[in-house]
């Protein structure tokens, strides 16, 4: 899996590697320059045509020119070091024969050493025009013949609201949005992350409509790792499409790198990996091995428990999704009054009447169950949570869901005491506010410093509280353990699959995660490869998918997972 890697963790790697002499600073802002200016012209390629002497008449569509119909640049610089890097993508742009022009938000003998160098080395060859939002001359608009806006205020160590420049954001917007909706220029691309916009949340900072007057971007380039704000919140929706550039740092998952190093003097923790967030599957696809074992049992047994008579259909999701991802056998424990209810469209899925507590009690002092569903069309009268207690006094792997997680709203403590570590929490937005109304009411409010309360920050809090894994669903799902282990599943960029949000795909989910509990998976690795599953499912079907189809899907998705882990040898 990839890092996601904090602001004040870059900071500390940062440092790390400019203390040791393996790199300076300016070597450093140089490379990610140089980074910023290769990926504009990686996904615009267009733009290296734009001046070129000869051939047809340009055509209407094509990208406007500058005077002398040189490729044109507007480059905005802030005070710290992302101004630095700006001032580096000005000159290196100016290099390629770009026309570039550069405004500077702040004062330049306030810049950090590097930045100040590199606005001395674009001074002796350019000029520098002051950015004060109320005179700014360099509106770009589809007529002025700006290509593409660099947007370099202000990066991932911004702790405070940037709103001085309003009219200049919303201008950005404007553009982002037309050059997203009608593929027209300027482009705007961002250094490192769209200023104000917190890197390690998603949040930005001070806004209240920041989707609707912030500077949005259509590119953003970033250095050495992803960060999670890339992914959380509004990072999507603000970031256009990001591209993580190398700068020559040794990567923290590297055992004895100095990055490594970096972050265990940070911590005082010989194990940094706990405190680093991941991207599940960032590194390519996870790998689940394929099933071994003689006999059906060596596989798992599951029991998903099914709601009355009129709430069967989310159990029935749960169990499928159970029996395709791969558990030996999957039982749908059910109520008398459902019985035949159940058994109209239960063929694989083999069915058990429960009734009450103490049927549970009963039918797992059969020690062949090995993972247990809770709460998909449970229902939220006494008995669930009768039915909760039961199940999780039996201490197998449990996943807990939707009603089995909301009956517990007047005090949420008794679910708690109950937990262990063997638990799997699946609430979405809501049952997560029922269950912890305090970091939900956190990760509501609107930020005024940075680095602001993150999603990442309430599902760790929710899984030391809890006491097991919590995995906090959205686009953006965060599933975390209650070491601080952290994963970030992302159903956004190139993995975005909107037609998941649809009744009963969060009840096909728990079936997943307890279908891989059943083969053995850890509750952490069974959330985070039941979650990644869950959106490739989704987007193997595409357009139109509704939760039955999720299922389905799951024997094409794991056969590319088999073909791919035979091609590289696993």
């Amino acid at each position: 899996m990839m890092e996601l890697l904090t602001a004040a963790q870059m900071r500390a790697i940062e440092q790390a590697a400019i203390e040791s002499g393996e790199v300076t600073g300016l070597e450093l802002m140089e490379r990610a320059g140089t980074g910023v200016v290769e990926a504009i012209f990686e996904e615009w390629p267009e733009l290296e045509m734009v001046g070129q002497e000869g051939g047809a008449a340009p055509d209407p569509a094509d990208p406007p020119r500058g005077i002398l119909g040189k490729m044109k640049a507007l480059v905005l610089c802030g005070p710290g070091n992302n101004g630095g890097d700006g001032f580096v993508v000005a000159r290196l742009l100016r290099a390629r024969g770009c026309e570039v022009e550069v405004f500077f938000f702040g004062e330049a003998a306030s810049l950090p050493a590097d930045a100040r160098v590199n606005f001395d080395r674009w001074s002796e060859i350019g000029t520098v025009k002051p950015l004060q939002d109320d005179v700014f001359d360099g509106w770009p608009d589809e007529t002025s013949g700006v290509h593409i806006v660099i947007d370099a205020l202000f990066g991932t160590g911004l702790a405070r609201p940037f709103l001085q420049c309003r009219h200049l954001s919303r201008r950005m917007n404007s553009c982002s949005e037309l050059a997203r909706t009608r593929d027209l220029f300027p482009r705007v691309v961002a250094v490192d992350i769209p200023s104000g916009l917190c890197a390690d949340s998603g949040a930005w900072l001070g806004d209240d409509q920041p989707l609707d007057f912030a500077g949005l971007a259509n590119l953003t380039v970033t250095f050495h790792s992803l960060k999670p704000g890339h992914f959380l919140a509004d990072g999507p929706a603000s970031c256009g499409k990001v591209v993580c550039t190398d700068i020559g740092l040794t990567a923290p998952s590297k055992l004895g790198s100095l990055s490594r190093n970096a972050l265990i003097e940070m911590y005082n923790d010989n194990r940094p990996g706990r405190h680093i967030v991941s991207l599940v599957g960032g590194g390519g696809e996870p790998h689940l091995s394929a099933k071994q074992g003689p006999h059906k049992f060596s596989h798992g047994h599951a029991l998903v428990l099914s709601g009355g008579h009129g709430r069967t259909g989310a159990a029935r999701l749960a169990a499928r999704g159970a029996l395709r991802i791969g558990a030996g056998l999957v039982t749908l424990g059910s109520p008398r009054s459902a019985m035949f209810e159940n058994a109209a469209q239960l063929t694989a899925i083999m069915l058990h009447q429960i009734d009450g507590a103490h049927g549970v009690s009963e039918l797992l002092e059969d020690k062949r169950f090995n993972a247990l569903c809770l709460g998909p069309g449970l229902g939220r009268g006494m008995d669930t949570q009768a039915v909760v207690i039961a199940a999780l006094k039996a201490r197998r792997a449990t996943v807990l869901d939707a009603d089995a997680l909301t009956r517990f709203e007047r005090d949420p403590q008794v679910l708690f005491d109950l937990l262990h570590e063997d638990c799997v929490l699946t609430p979405h937005g809501g049952e997560f506010a029922i269950l912890f109304p305090d970091l939900a009411a956190n990760l509501a409010a609107r930020p005024q410093t940075g680095p602001a309360y993150s999603k990442v920050d309430a599902t760790r809090e929710a899984a030391a509280r809890a006491g097991c894994v919590v995995l906090f669903k959205g686009a953006d799902t965060v599933i975390a353990d209650p070491t601080g282990r952290c994963s970030v599943n992302s159903a956004q960029y190139e993995r975005a699959a909107p037609w998941l949000a649809t009744a009963g795909a969060g009840d096909v989910l728990a079936g997943f995660i307890t279908g891989l509990l059943a083969r053995g998976l850890s509750p952490m690795a069974a959330a985070e490869v039941g979650a990644w599953l869950h959106v490739e499912c989704a987007r193997q079907y595409g357009p139109g998918l509704i939760s039955e189809d999720l299922p389905e899907q799951l024997p094409a998705v794991l056969n590319r997972l088999e073909q791919g882990a035979r091609r590289t040898g696993l």
